[in-house]
């Protein structure tokens, strides 16, 4: 296996892909509102739908099903750990950040301050084939919210 696809799978997003946080998607009987989302990636076949609660401007949940490559399921479990309980601004916030990394061409680091364990992601950056597949519940995440008026 070469360095880049080393850095490219590397271990957290292979333990996310295992082990998927905030899946199977579920109903959100909760307050506030809720958007859903499905997003498919004609190129490779990845899919997923999520679905965001929204109480108070604050992400009070957030599920998904999906079905794809390792780096698609592990960028929505990643994302789930990073978002719920998050204000939707910052959620946001933080979805512009990953959508800047990985559309970088490796030219941006990941700041791991800010982006946690989906600074795993950023050598997925350098294959422009898989960002698409790392960004797939991330744009998600942005449509559920805007359908849900939140």
């Amino acid at each position: 296996m070469s360095t880049g696809l080393e850095q490219l799978y590397q271990q957290i997003i292979l333990d996310h892909a295992k082990a998927r946080h905030g899946s199977p998607l579920r109903e959100y009987d909760g307050a506030g509102r809720v958007g859903e989302s499905h997003q498919l990636n004609p190129v490779c076949g990845d899919e997923i739908t999520l679905r965001a609660g929204v109480a108070d401007g604050t992400l009070a949940t957030v599920t998904w099903d999906g079905a794809g490559c390792a780096i698609s399921m592990a960028s929505a479990s990643v994302l789930t750990d990073l978002v719920q309980g998050l204000p939707r601004d910052e959620a946001i916030t933080l979805v512009d950040a990953f959508r800047e990394v990985l559309r970088s061409r490796g030219k941006i680091e990941a700041d791991e301050e800010v982006l946690g364990d989906a600074a795993a992601f950023s050598g997925v950056s350098r294959f422009p084939a898989r960002v698409k597949c790392a960004m797939l519940a991330w744009v998600a995440l942005e449509e559920s919210l805007l359908a849900a008026n939140a």
